[in-house]
């Protein structure tokens, strides 16, 4: 294990302890948007990992969810999504992580996810194949729509639900089951693993996927990216197993 994916993993870890001693307890919230929280504790959480980071490569930089650290005129940048899944952290619903990448001269070299109340940690280093829990995981060998679980993401604008509502009645009646998680990170480690075949959405944040990014193309899987349509600051995203022709579909639908 390389020096900064036992980092990636120390810090992820010590985030997971301070979110499992707050889940289900009264939390304080900074910002209550239409479609989002944020929480003071996402805040704390994103400190405690760049402290980690920051004490043994102090030269580095920290892209998050939550500000920027560190050098950021280094070629080294750490991704980091505190608590992805907030709004469901916050209503006690079991299914959020947190999410740390790092990039070096734009490249993601490696990744970490860790789900702190299943207690299941997903990484990936700069050579090798992704795990969960220190098992090599793939993507599922699952090659036809008609068999496949897919996940869509409904973004916080009125624009991105928009779009995926029409993505999510498009692919509905051709895969055997559609989910809606809340987690992103934690969805590009399910298709990762085989749990997903698939994750979509309109709107999308570095910080949301880069770790996830790496694990589900070192898993077999496949990802198209690209500028989202619905808001210039955002990026959208396919990730699959590789296998199921869904990318063809959107692409097909969206041409129509």
């Amino acid at each position: 294990m390389s020096p900064e994916l036992e980092l990636a993993i120390d810090a992820a870890r010590a985030a997971g302890v301070l979110l499992r001693e707050n889940y289900e307890t009264p939390l304080e919230v900074d910002e209550m948007h239409t479609h989002d929280i944020k929480l003071a504790l996402d805040v704390k959480s994103q400190d405690l990992i760049t402290g980690k980071i920051l004490e043994t490569f102090p030269d580095h930089a920290i892209y998050g969810e939550e500000g920027l650290a560190g050098n950021q005129e280094s070629p080294n940048q750490w991704i980091v999504d505190p608590i992805d899944g907030t709004v469901n952290f916050f209503y006690g619903l079991p299914h959020f992580c947190i999410s740390i990448a790092m990039r070096r001269e734009g490249k993601i070299l490696i990744g970490v996810i860790y789900d702190p109340l299943l207690d299941e940690l997903y990484a990936v280093d700069f050579d090798g194949p992704p795990t969960r829990n220190g098992k090599p995981i793939s993507c599922s060998p699952r090659e036809e729509l008609k068999d496949a679980v897919v996940t869509i993401g409904f973004s916080k604008s009125r624009e991105a639900m928009d779009v995926g509502l029409a993505r999510y009645r498009r692919v509905a009646y051709r895969v055997r089951k559609t989910r809606m998680l809340g987690s992103a990170a934690m969805a590009m480690a399910f298709v990762a693993c085989g749990r997903l075949d698939a994750f979509v959405e309109e709107e999308i944040s570095l910080w949301d996927i880069a770790a996830g990014v790496l694990l589900v193309e070192r898993a077999g899987g496949s990802i198209t990216m690209g500028n989202s349509r619905t808001n210039q600051d955002k990026m959208s995203i396919i990730a699959t197993n590789g296998k199921i022709p869904l990318i063809e579909l959107l692409n097909q639908e969206d041409e129509s």
